[in-house]
């Protein structure tokens, strides 16, 4: 069998501009949700007993954003810092070459063109700084994709509207989308509306900027139960926003595509009880559902028994329907990172675990040092659901795997678990379009070491590219080559062909 991908697939990496831009009051900046998301280092881990057993440690207090504000020297924010990349994208792109990257997926800090989220004239150095990263991919043949909101709702948005439980929201995103499609549409061919946006109900601080228990839950909340009626308000009017960038797109650049972006969560029953399976399809009815909105333009029947049970009435304008119909995406994108155990619950309407990681272990799977299990078959097996619900073009813009990173005396890093992983995900990758599956790039989720999203911490790596700062900033920031890098470039050199790891290194 021929192992080659696809003539023109896309081989890439994946960053946030949370994660690696830094420089969050340079520029002209405004401040994010995202600038006030606490380190929560190995130390914090340790003491609370490890990342799966401890309680959640982002609870909303009231009065916590007031003293972060009043008192910024008793917390710490490793995503004001990132890695630097405001300062040093050029390096970072010139690496990016180097291992022979077709696509960089890379977002656009709103509050960096608006800085209060709605300002009617937006800011030209923040426009100017994204012209010079888009002229640097280009002068190496990399595709930029652009995620419009990835974690980051301008604060002014989440403290004086509650995000995106307001329609005041909906129309700054569409205004802003306008801008940046308008200014960037000779240089974007590839656009994403919202970041995991399935995201929003276990996390809504990060995904839309709500505010629950008085002030903006700066760590979010870490439960899918409750707050139902405010999730799925806020649900609808990201559905509505992510729609209106939709058609402004094909108005405004329309050789562009524009897509969604979902975290996948391939479910398995805990064993061949009906009602485990039961389990599996209201979890998957929660999965499905934000993308069966973007993708089909129709709110699935489904969903109906839930909200009435719920009492969950979702408030509409008169448009909004015709606006979601007429606002499908042209790709599904997709994170994956594992698969999950479900078990019966005892429900009769549907309701998800409202935990990242699952209390249930799957015997079959290794785990990694952070409990995510590691399923490159769950893999192929999720990428065929998604083709055959949707008939839909796929791009993989996060995957990667997590780990704690060695430095030998002579510097280099030997990182032969990425490597296995990167192989073992690449292998059914390609088994997955050989079954017919129409996906046409594949981006490694922090091709450089970033800030975590969840912890905020540097401890916990997904880079090939190693970047010297600690959990508290700490180090020289210089960038080096590990052992990975060098795989993932005679990967993308042969196009998935030669996955064999005999790098001399």
């Amino acid at each position: 069998m021929n192992k080659r991908f696809p003539e023109g697939f896309l081989w890439g990496g994946s960053t946030a501009a949370n994660q690696v831009e830094g420089a969050y009051n340079e520029g002209g900046r405004g401040l994010a949700t995202s600038d006030f998301a606490r380190l929560v280092d190995a130390e914090t881990r340790k003491r609370e007993g490890g990342f799966e057993e401890r309680e959640p440690h982002n609870a909303a207090t009231k009065g916590m954003l007031a003293d972060m504000k009043a008192h910024p020297e008793h917390w710490e924010f490793p995503k004001r810092r990132g890695i630097d990349f405001y300062h040093t994208y050029k390096e970072d792109i010139a690496l990016f070459a180097e291992m022979g990257f077709k696509v960089f997926r890379m977002s656009i800090s709103w509050s960096r063109i608006l800085p209060n989220g709605d300002d009617e004239i937006p800011n030209e150095e923040g426009l100017q700084f994204y012209d010079d990263v888009f002229d640097e991919l280009h002068r190496y043949g990399i595709e930029p994709l652009v995620t419009l909101s990835h974690f980051d709702t301008p604060l002014h948005l989440a403290e004086e509207y509650g995000g995106f439980l307001s329609r005041h929201t909906v129309k700054a995103f569409e205004h802003y989308a306008r801008i940046v499609l308008n200014r960037y549409k000779e240089k974007v061919r590839y656009w994403l509306t919202f970041n995991e946006i399935n995201n929003v109900l276990s996390n809504p601080f990060t995904s839309s900027g709500l505010i629950f228990d008085g002030p903006v839950n700066p760590l979010g909340q870490n439960s899918y139960i409750g707050h139902w009626q405010e999730k799925f308000q806020a649900v609808h009017n990201q559905f509505v926003a992510s729609a209106l960038a939709v058609k402004a797109c094909h108005e405004i650049a329309p050789d562009a595509k524009i897509g969604n972006m979902l975290c996948r969560l391939e479910n398995y029953a805990e064993s061949a009880r009906p009602e485990d399976q039961l389990q599996v399809l209201f979890e998957d009815h929660f999965n499905w559902f934000f993308t069966d909105v973007q993708a089909k333009g129709e709110y699935p029947y489904y969903m109906k028994r839930f909200f009435d049970e719920n009492h969950i009435h979702i408030n509409m304008e008169e448009d909004d329907m015709d606006n979601i119909r007429e606002g499908k995406v042209d790709f599904i994108t997709i994170s994956y990172y594992m698969t999950y155990i479900m078990r019966y619950k005892g429900d009769t309407v549907p309701k998800p675990t409202g935990r990242l990681v699952s209390d249930l272990k799957n015997p079959y799977l290794p785990k990694s040092e952070w409990g995510w299990t590691v399923d490159p078959i769950g893999f192929r097996i999720t990428l065929n659901h998604i083709y055959d619900r949707y008939h839909l073009p796929i791009f993989i813009s996060e995957n990667g795997l997590g780990a704690v990173d060695h430095v030998e005396e002579d510097g280099r890093i030997i990182d032969d678990y990425r490597i296995d992983y990167l192989r073992q995900h690449v292998e059914q990758l390609h088994e997955a379009i050989e079954d017919g599956v129409d996906v046409f790039g594949y981006a490694w989720w922090g091709p450089i070491d970033l800030v975590s999203s969840g912890t905020s911490e540097m401890y916990k790596r997904y880079g090939m590219i190693y970047v010297d700062l600690d959990d508290h900033g700490s180090g020289t920031g210089k960038r080096s080559r590990k052992k990975s890098f060098f795989y993932y470039k005679k990967v993308i050199a042969s196009n998935g062909a030669d996955l064999e790891n005999d790098i001399a290194y």
